[in-house]
């Protein structure tokens, strides 16, 4: 209780909850800023989640589950948010969600059932926010993960990383090989940016609401009197581009040879809905790009934080984003013939 009152969550809650007289009997600590709780609420128990979030974060996920997927009827797919309360040392939100259990999708012996209902879940989002008129709302609240966030963050990377060099910065031997690596792989995705912005124009297909960090660890699905209900979690990435973009990162957590079943689920409830999707082989060329924007994006502010303040983490970061790249290959299987 007391580590609980000195990052003020104590407070939070009885703010949250409307001033309730509230006591914790029961609490789990999940990660950093995560806590699954056992509330007393004038004397009834229930459990809670509480996460404590940047505000930038926090409003995108409000906005998420309270004005953006209400507007296409798809709330169910967001964890209830009870309250929402500022921390008392004013350097962060909490939000108090329901508690709706741990069930997230196994990625090395999936269900396939409980996996279908969240790629049915993701694709019902995904058709029904196209081209959505507040669209322009998510953009302006959450991140642009379109083609511009693949040339911005090639962009931004080279620029950091050119800086980051002696006499600025005393690297080790093996540091500058890792800082050549990157700038190779960086400068071939700058020569490939016109290409590749025309790729996702022509096929990627309509804007839409992406989750931004759709890894399976941010889904739920919850056993429910009418079937299995999918909650996806953790909104704070959330943003607007393609479909691929959030694809990409969701196969790749699992297993290569679950891929395609996965991919086929996807691409049988998009057709349901009036979408159809491009060859594997294309699909695989979009994969591509999102992940290396992402890889690109990962480089900045490791990046950064070497040149300010020699941070070795970063340093190390970089090392394992260089292995991200040498490692990448193709999301979806690549039939004999193709390469």
């Amino acid at each position: 209780m007391r580590r609980l009152a000195e990052v003020g969550l104590h407070g939070a809650l009885c703010t949250a909850l409307g001033g309730a007289n509230v006591s914790i009997p029961g609490q789990q600590r999940l990660s950093k800023h995560v806590y699954r709780l056992r509330l007393a609420i004038d004397g009834r128990v229930r459990g809670v989640v509480v996460k404590r979030l940047t505000p930038r974060a926090a409003e995108c996920n409000e906005l998420v589950g309270r004005r953006w997927l209400p507007a296409v009827r798809l709330e169910r797919h967001a964890p209830p948010l009870l309250g929402v309360a500022a921390d008392q040392r004013g350097r962060g939100i909490w939000h108090v969600y329901e508690d709706l259990g741990d069930g997230v999708l196994d990625t090395v012996n999936p269900d396939l059932e409980n996996v279908r209902a969240v790629v049915e879940a993701v694709a019902c989002i995904h058709v029904r926010f196209a081209d959505h008129p507040l669209l322009a709302d998510c953009r302006a609240h959450g991140t642009d993960l379109g083609v511009p966030f693949y040339g911005q963050n090639v962009h931004d990377a080279l620029r950091i990383l050119d800086v980051m060099r002696p006499p600025a910065v005393d690297l080790q031997p093996h540091q500058s090989a890792t800082r050549e690596r990157l700038l190779r792989h960086l400068t071939a995705l700058l020569l490939e940016l016109r290409v590749r912005s025309r790729a996702m124009v022509e096929l990627g297909g309509p804007e839409t609401l992406l989750h931004g960090d759709l890894w399976p660890t941010n889904t739920l699905v919850v056993e429910a009197p009418r079937g299995p209900r999918v909650c996806l979690i953790d909104w704070d990435r959330a943003g607007v581009g393609p479909a691929c973009y959030d694809l990409s990162a969701f196969l790749l957590r699992f297993p290569a040879h679950h891929r395609p079943a996965i991919m086929e689920m996807y691409r049988a409830a998009v057709g349901r809905l009036g979408w159809r999707l491009p060859s594997d082989e294309a699909l695989n060329d979009l994969f591509d790009t999102a992940e290396q924007a992402r890889y690109a994006s990962s480089v900045i502010w490791p990046a950064l934080a070497v040149i300010e303040d020699g941070a070795s983490w970063g340093l190390d970061a970089l090392a394992a984003v260089a292995e991200w790249f040498d490692a990448l290959q193709p999301v979806l299987p690549v039939q004999e013939g193709q390469a």
